[in-house]
């Protein structure tokens, strides 16, 4: 959940301004025992900034890479466009998150369920809260804006079954999820509670 990654793209691409596509997010948490979980991490970038940003790292070993960690299994799509997947599985104290981000809680009940909870304040940002009216900041602002238009952070937590969320449960109700427009997040204008939760048993 954690949004450096982005900024940092954000930043690099401040003079291309118009682009489309720049990317969705999904995070996938299934929990599949008392004890463990299975972490899913998905990105998908537009073809545009995807060619600008492969461009950069073929010509200068220091900039910033797309899907170039440890781990990280990168997908280039027949239209362009390029998806980065990451995966850990393992007891809830080895899964790895992003440093800094919004980690999931993982509570274990006595009837066979786990309550897993995302807290929200540490996934906003500060770019609406008007603490700055510079022509700098202005254009960050609908630089950002055109960028992340019409692109998602989706987080969708599961098991066998989800008893109880503040979530949208899915039809089979084996999974939960919302889906928040970046420019919210980023915005800070972003309507959520205090955490997202659901109840799920394994």
């Amino acid at each position: 959940m954690n949004l450096a990654l982005i900024g940092r793209i954000a930043g690099a691409l401040a003079l291309t301004m118009g682009l489309a596509g720049c990317i969705d997010m999904t995070e996938d948490l299934t929990v599949t025992s008392a004890t463990s979980a299975k972490a899913t991490m998905t990105m998908t970038m537009g073809s545009d900034v995807y060619a600008m940003i492969k461009t950069a790292s073929a010509s200068d070993s220091k900039a910033e890479k797309f899907c170039g960690k440890e781990g990280e299994s990168l997908t280039e799509n027949a239209d362009g466009s390029a998806t980065c997947t990451s995966s850990t599985e393992g007891t809830f104290e080895e899964l790895k998150f992003d440093e800094g981000g919004s980690k999931p809680t993982f509570t274990a009940t006595d009837d066979g369920q786990v309550r897993v909870a995302v807290q929200t304040k540490d996934m906003m940002g500060d770019l609406g809260n008007g603490s700055s009216s510079s022509d700098e900041d202005a254009q960050t602002k609908e630089m950002m804006k055109q960028m992340f238009d019409n692109h998602f952070l989706t987080l969708r937590i599961g098991g066998t079954e989800v008893t109880d969320t503040n979530m949208t449960l899915s039809d089979d109700h084996t999974a939960a999820e919302i889906k928040i427009p970046f420019t919210d997040l980023i915005n800070g204008t972003a309507k959520l509670p205090e955490e997202l939760y659901a109840v799920v048993r394994y």
